[in-house]
Parts: C-alpha cells; sequence; structure tokens
C-alpha cells in the first residue's frame, strides 16, 4: 500500500451538516464527504486490491465507491482529518491479514487423568451390578 499515493486519490466533499444547530448550520458546509474509487485506485497490487474487495464488500457501491462521512466537529478541516483518519485505519484493518492458529499438543498428564477418571467411573459402575454366579 502506498499512502502518499492514496491519499491523492481521494476526493474531498463538504456539504451542509444535518440536525439542529440554528444559523450555523444553515450557513457553514461543515460536513466533509470522502470518496474512494476502489476499481481504479493505483495505490494497491492486484493481491492487495481482491482482498480488499471481499472485506469490504458490505461498504462499496456498485460502483466501487467506498464513501465516508463526517460531521462530528463544527470544524470543517477538523472533519477532514478524522474521516482521512478513518479511511486509513479501515483500509490497514482490512488489508491486515491475521495468524494461522497452531494446534497445541494436548500433554501425556492430561490424557493419562481422563484415562484413569474413565477406568475409576468404569469400576463404580461394575461394583453396582448385581453379581454374576
Amino acid at each position: 500500500m502506498k499512502t502518499e499515493l492514496l491519499l491523492t486519490e481521494l476526493q474531498y466533499k463538504a456539504v451542509r451538516s444535518s440536525g439542529a444547530g440554528g444559523q450555523n448550520v444553515n450557513k457553514v458546509s461543515s460536513k466533509v464527504v470522502l470518496t474512494f474509487n476502489l476499481g481504479t485506485s493505483q495505490a494497491f497490487t492486484v493481491e492487495e486490491k481482491e482482498l480488499l474487495f471481499s472485506r469490504l464488500a458490505t461498504k462499496l457501491s456498485s460502483e466501487n465507491l467506498l464513501i465516508l462521512n463526517c460531521d462530528e466537529d463544527r470544524s470543517q478541516l477538523k472533519n477532514k482529518e478524522i474521516v482521512t483518519k478513518r479511511f486509513l485505519e479501515l483500509i490497514k484493518k482490512a488489508l491486515q491479514v491475521p495468524k494461522k492458529r497452531k494446534a497445541t499438543k494436548i500433554p501425556r498428564s492430561v490424557i493419562e487423568k481422563r484415562i484413569k477418571a474413565k477406568r475409576n467411573l468404569s469400576e463404580l459402575k461394575q461394583n453396582r451390578r448385581k453379581p454374576h454366579f
């Protein structure tokens, strides 16, 4: 992943925030919408793109666009920083390959303990039977 190239491919759009806020909301476009086209991106290798397509399938639109919004702050600049940070974290998390699980060997003492318990239970049940002459 080439972060510098990736940041140049991002498109930002300032939109008016929704909700309460009085005149400030009506005048100022502080909400930031980040758009990223995963299909045409040059920042990833083919393998990375395939991994991103599979992991981010629910977040992508039909045109392979990833759209993120941020209207947490009253400042457009802070919202832009927040949404960019959120985007980079999302991409890094999607590209992480989980470690393969190693099966651990069952210790001999555990196996012996289980067999001893089975033997004890078996003897207990045999002692409950009627004697066979």
